[in-house]
């Protein structure tokens, strides 16, 4: 197979992985190819309008001579390497839904190319390398590892993140072979400084569950500490200020509204429906799930509480929620739990208004971002429930009429009667 330098390489899916690997390869003078079925995500690209947050359109524009995006797969026989990059999401019974991967998976094959090198990028569960994506591409009549490379390497993107970008973080991969393996490691050293070669694509896979199940599980036990100490009268933030003091053997997690994002409220759902195909009980995992599924439901509750106990029945209560995204400084809102909490609480017949300078409508609640001063000012109940750091809290603690802080962002504020904390 071959072994010549990689000049041009493929990326099927420009979503949030897809689009900034095309611009970090075109940056640094490879030819880039890249193909997703939405037309108009294409026309963004060839107009130079980014529409992921991490990629500003100047940055995107500067790359152009060197990225060529299309809606048909015939344009990937060029490419020394093919990333797939498409969304691996639950059904709605929450098991994997591998739909768009095969639907990629087949439209590759009808193009793919003897000595291409093939890397999947989504996140899913250990074995779907080989025994899903390999069969689809040997459909074309090429034998994998023989007639062309094939890899795993997960996706460590962490939207709005500065710190650690594509460059300066681990690169992990795994190769159906040896040699799968080298020809992966020679195209992510073009945009990373390490790369962690593993011992097979299931080693990769699992690797990057495990992240992201760590986290899902350690965000479970400060939850739920938190509505026990909800209960106990105890404040939590205290506690887990105090217990972070400890230089070792502890690390911090803290509580939230629940979880949100492309990963982590999707990401343990692969792992422990592939565990029920080996007669095992990810019983950490999928408790862990439970509980941050939960959260919503237990913030809403504490809305009516704060509520009730100032004399207001959540029923025709102004209720202003302050950030809908899933995280602070981005406008993403995949599986954000603000959208749990607005539906909730619309269920429970209170009117909803939002305030988030990152996302200025939510269509399917039928809403529209509202000024911060006069959304506050009409508001019976405000909720922080994503801390934007351009919202002041200790501002908010002293204009709201009633202050409900699923964040903790006020936990240095000197005390108000108003304020009521996760």
């Amino acid at each position: 197979m071959a072994t010549d330098p990689i000049r041009t390489v493929g990326v099927i899916g420009l979503g949030y992985v897809g689009l900034p690997l095309a611009v970090a390869f075109a940056r640094e003078g490879c030819g880039v190819v890249g193909v997703d079925v939405d037309g108009r995500k294409v026309e963004a690209i060839e107009a130079g309008r980014s529409y992921i947050e991490d990629v500003a359109d100047e940055e995107l524009a500067g790359v152009l001579p060197l990225l060529r995006v299309s809606t048909r797969y015939g344009a990937l026989v060029e490419a020394d390497a093919v990333l797939i990059c498409v969304a691996t999401p639950l059904t709605a019974n929450r098991d994997p839904d591998l739909g768009p991967l095969v639907e990629a998976a087949r439209s590759l094959a009808g193009v793919l190319v003897a000595g291409q090198l093939v890397v999947l990028e989504s996140t899913t569960y250990p074995g779907t390398t080989r025994e899903r994506l390999l069969p689809l591409l040997e459909e074309s009549g090429l034998s994998a590892a023989r007639d062309f490379h094939l890899a795993f390497s997960p996706e460590r993107v962490d939207p709005g993140r500065t710190d650690f970008t594509m460059r300066n973080t681990p690169k992990v991969l795994g190769g159906l072979s040896e040699g799968c393996a080298e020809r992966a490691r020679a195209l992510y050293e073009i945009v990373c400084d390490e790369v962690v070669v593993v011992s097979s694509p299931e080693a990769a896979e699992l690797t990057k569950l495990l992240e992201n199940v760590f986290r899902s599980v350690n965000i479970a036990l400060v939850n739920e500490l938190a509505m026990l100490t909800d209960r106990m009268g105890i404040d939590v933030w205290e506690v887990v200020d105090a217990a972070a003091t400890k230089p070792y053997g502890f690390m911090r997690f803290e509580p939230g509204p629940g979880m949100g994002g492309h990963c982590l409220p999707v990401d343990p759902f692969y792992l422990s429906w592939r565990a029920r195909e080996f007669d095992m009980t990810t019983e950490f995992v999928e408790l862990a799930g439970k509980i941050n599924q939960q959260m919503p439901y237990h913030c809403v509750a504490k809305a009516q509480r704060a509520l009730n106990d100032h004399g207001l029945a959540v029923k025709g209560a102004r209720v202003l929620i302050l950030g809908v995204s899933y995280k602070p400084g981005v406008g993403d809102i995949r599986e954000s739990p603000a959208l749990k909490i607005i539906t909730l609480l619309h269920e429970l017949g209170a009117e909803v208004s939002y305030h988030d300078p990152h996302v200025p409508t939510l269509p399917e609640h039928n809403l529209t971002s509202t000024p911060l001063q006069d959304a506050l000012t009409g508001a019976d109940l405000t909720i922080i429930v994503t801390a934007h750091p351009t919202i002041d809290p200790d501002k908010i603690a002293h204009q709201a009429r009633l202050l409900l802080d699923l964040r903790g962002t006020t936990r240095h504020t000197r005390t108000t009667s108003n304020v009521i904390r996760l």
